[in-house]
Parts: structure tokens; C-alpha cells; sequence
């Protein structure tokens, strides 16, 4: 019990710390005078295209941008709707090439038809703030990227209790203060739903190319940013975004099935995180409802560090008393994404993840 004790408190003492030093962008005036290109690829988002094209196209502070949107094969109204928006640029996009992913090809295309000496990749889902997208390059320094991380959005029960998981995930495991100044590939933070990549680094890198058959390809790309020798990392962008990633439970099932295989790197690795998910979130509860103080104790650490990265992230605070809960139902879903992988029964977006 006081090896959990242990890991649990050096778990609240790297959230408490990376809290105090992750950069944090703010809803203020900046102006940008660097040309800069908005992507956005889109594939039956029509509930997505008003709210997102809205929010992009009132952007304050760029004195030179555009904003290009890629219709990818939709099969609903997307594609009438993004055309009703006259400073939008559509595009169509093609279907993938062998062994290209559907969203990594969409960015390729967006990427090629752009001009920005800044790329600005967002997805459907994500809202901004009329000062995001300045506040963010500005708030880039000397970065080559940059990955605001937005607010995540929830509703039902499984989203609440689930969903908080992401921030705290890397908060919780990654010394970002580290990772981002000595670039360390291994400590890579990344979040595709908002990503901003100066051009000159996006072409040197490989671009999305790179990584045209990676499930976490955000993730994936910040690698192969790091590793050509540029700068970046995560950023906590609450005040600027926010991201409604999923509507239904069952969607956010699938969307994490499509991906949790790779989180881990393989199979040993992932048996290491389940072992260390459970030991960590679980088990200090169980022991502490069959009266052991140092279970107690553990429990109350892991759920303070949820609690302080819920409030560093705009998150809901409220639910880390379920923290058990939500690892038994992660290390569900990663069980379940390795079965989709190994039967080769991924999918996403009415397409098969090979």
C-alpha cells in the first residue's frame, strides 16, 4: 500500500506542477501580420459546418487569412451548407490513396491548396473564440507548433465521467515544462481537433504524408516535428476553444476503439498501462472501502489531481469521485480496440481503419 501511496502522490505532484507551468493561451486582442491558412476537412458534418464556419470566419487579429474547407465524400448536406458560406473556400476531396487515412488525406489536400505561411488545421466539432487563432500564434513564440488544447464538451453519463480522462491523462504523465524545452520525442503532447504548424516546418517534416496511416496521427506528427529539430507542444486553450467531440455514447466507444490499440505502443506496453491504470485508479479503492487507511489516502490523491486538472482545463470537477469508474471503462475500451484490431473490424466514419 505505500508503493501507491507513492505513485499516486508523485501523480498529484506532476499535475500540480504542470498546472502551474503548461503556457495558457487567453481570449486577448493580438494581431497577426503573418498570412495564415485555416483548414478544416469535413465529412457528413452537417450539424458541425454552421457553428464551426461561424466561429472560424469571425476571427479578430489576422490581418492576412483564409480559410478553406474540404468536403470529404459527404453523404449528408455538408457540402451545400459549407458552399453557403462565400469567404469559405471548398474544396472536394478524393478518396484516399492506398494506405492513406481518410482524415490525413483530407489535411494533405487541405495543406496542398493553402497558401498561410501559418496552417491552422481544426476539426468539425471545435469552436472558437473570436481571438483564438491570434491569441494562440502569438502566444507560439519561438515555437514551430502548437497545440491549443481545447475545452471538451459532454453530455449523457458516460461522456462525463469518461471524457475528463484526456487532460488529465497527459497531465498526469508527461513533465511538460521538460518534454517541451529539451524536445523530447518520447514525451510528445498533441491534439489534432486543434493544431497550428508554421508551413516551412509542416513541408520539412513530411507532413501529414508522414504519417498517412497512424490512428493518433496528431500525435504521431509532433514526433516527426520533434525529431526534424522544430519546437512545439501542447497548450491549454480553454478560454479560446472548445470541442464537442462526440454526440452519443456510442460514438465515443467507437472513436476511442479506433485508436486506444496504438496509445501504448504495443502489446507488453499496453499490459504495463492497464496494470499501472488499475493499480493507480482502481485498486486504492477497493482498499480503501475494506477500511485501509493508506488506500484511503491513495484515493484521495489520485482524485485531488483529477479535481486540479479539471479546473486547469475548464473540465468537470465533480465527477472525480468516479475515477474508478472511468479507468474500469478505459481499460474496457482498450481491450476492446485491441479485439478490433486484432479482428480487423475498425472502423470510423463508415470507413475501415487498416
Amino acid at each position: 500500500m505505500e508503493i501507491l501511496l507513492l505513485l499516486n502522490g508523485l501523480a498529484l505532484a506532476l499535475v500540480i506542477i504542470n498546472s502551474f507551468t503548461i503556457r495558457v493561451i487567453k481570449n486577448q486582442k493580438n494581431t497577426i501580420n503573418h498570412s495564415v491558412s485555416i483548414l478544416i476537412p469535413m465529412r457528413n458534418e452537417q450539424t458541425n459546418v454552421q457553428g464551426c464556419l461561424s466561429s472560424v470566419i469571425e476571427q479578430k487579429g489576422l490581418a492576412n487569412f483564409e480559410v478553406i474547407a474540404l468536403d470529404d465524400n459527404s453523404e449528408d448536406a455538408t457540402k451545400s451548407l459549407i458552399t453557403a458560406f462565400a469567404s469559405v473556400k471548398t474544396i472536394a476531396g478524393s478518396n484516399p490513396p492506398d494506405k492513406w487515412l481518410g482524415k490525413l488525406w483530407a489535411c494533405q489536400q487541405l495543406a496542398e491548396a493553402s497558401t498561410g505561411e501559418y496552417l491552422v488545421f481544426l476539426d468539425a466539432d471545435v469552436r472558437l473564440s473570436e481571438n483564438a487563432v491570434a491569441s494562440a500564434i502569438a502566444q507560439m513564440g519561438d515555437w514551430d507548433f502548437c497545440s491549443p488544447y481545447p475545452r471538451q464538451i459532454v453530455n449523457g453519463f458516460i461522456q462525463r465521467i469518461f471524457q475528463p480522462l484526456l487532460q488529465w491523462s497527459w497531465l498526469v504523465s508527461v513533465p511538460l515544462l521538460i518534454s517541451q524545452k529539451f524536445s523530447i520525442k518520447s514525451m510528445a503532447i498533441a491534439n489534432g481537433q486543434f493544431l497550428i504548424i508554421k508551413r516551412d516546418a509542416y513541408l520539412r517534416s513530411g507532413g501529414h504524408a508522414s504519417v498517412k496511416s497512424e490512428v493518433l496521427d496528431d500525435l504521431m506528427l509532433a514526433k516527426r516535428l520533434l525529431g526534424a529539430g522544430f519546437k512545439g507542444g501542447v497548450t491549454e486553450a480553454s478560454a479560446i476553444a472548445s470541442c464537442h467531440m462526440y454526440s452519443t455514447g456510442k460514438e465515443l466507444i467507437k472513436g476511442y476503439q479506433k485508436s486506444l490499440w496504438k496509445a501504448f505502443g504495443s502489446i507488453p506496453g499496453t499490459l504495463i498501462a492497464i496494470f499501472l491504470l488499475f493499480v493507480t485508479g482502481v485498486l486504492p479503492f477497493l482498499a480503501a472501502v475494506t477500511g485501509s487507511p493508506f488506500g484511503l489516502i491513495a484515493f484521495g490523491l489520485i482524485v485531488l489531481s483529477r479535481i486540479i486538472a479539471a479546473l486547469r482545463t475548464g473540465g468537470l470537477p465533480n465527477t472525480a469521485l468516479l475515477h474508478p469508474v472511468a479507468i474500469t471503462f478505459l481499460i474496457g475500451l482498450i481491450i476492446y480496440s485491441w479485439f478490433g484490431k486484432v479482428t480487423k473490424t475498425l472502423t470510423w466514419r463508415q470507413r475501415l481503419v487498416a
